[in-house]
């Protein structure tokens, strides 16, 4: 069981899922009604604020990290192969998640069960910075999707949206954020694969 006086650390305490890549444990960091962005302090396990919105958009679904990935050089080799830009690397971080649901959760630092389904190729000032999309498990609406083909477009339009204009700033400092692509539950699968075994590589 282990000492149950200290929080286990969301990243390295908790495991990427008893049936993964078919369902996978996702740590929910910011849900819809937040109005600044919330990550994960890699070092400590905490949430901390990474900074307020600026703008009026809001996150459209359930967002957080899956424990135990990584995206290194496996993950930015395979975005090097998808969109054929040789500079492309991983951004070091956990493989970012969303998960689709009919509830409304309050808050995030929550763990939770996903199914994968599809995913984006986002490109982040040249870094591979995939978003895996999952739906909730056992989830009343969505909890039948197979696919991303199972998911209607604007819900789709409006995910890849926000995914490009979230991290603008003041002027002349935004990001350079370019969506290369979605991808079905296979590829998907296959990310989740490649950020599992970076994991092992670089923490193991």
């Amino acid at each position: 069981m282990g000492d149950q006086r200290f929080k286990a650390h969301p990243w390295h305490g908790v495991s990427i899922g008893e049936n993964w890549p078919d369902t996978v444990n996702a740590f929910i960091e910011v849900v819809p009604s937040d109005t600044v962005k919330y990550e994960l302090d890699k070092e400590t396990g905490l949430l901390k604020i990474d900074r307020p919105q600026l703008y009026s958009n809001i996150y459209p679904s359930l967002y957080g990290m899956i424990p135990q990935t990584y995206c290194g050089d496996k993950v930015g080799d395979l975005c090097k192969k998808k969109t054929n830009q040789e500079e492309v690397k991983g951004d070091d971080d956990p493989l970012d998640i969303c998960v689709l649901t009919e509830k409304i959760v309050p808050h995030g630092d929550i763990l939770l069960q996903a199914r994968p389904i599809g995913g984006f190729r986002l490109l982040d000032d040249g870094e591979a910075d995939d978003k895996i999309l999952s739906v909730l498990v056992n989830d009343a609406l969505y909890g039948d999707w197979n696919d991303i083909s199972d998911c209607p477009e604007t819900v789709i339009r409006r995910l890849e949206h926000f995914f490009l204009t979230y991290k603008q700033m003041p002027e002349g400092q935004d990001k350079k954020c370019y969506l290369a692509g979605r991808y079905d539950k296979e590829e998907a699968f296959e990310v989740i694969r490649l950020s599992y075994e970076d994991y092992l590589d670089n923490f193991s």
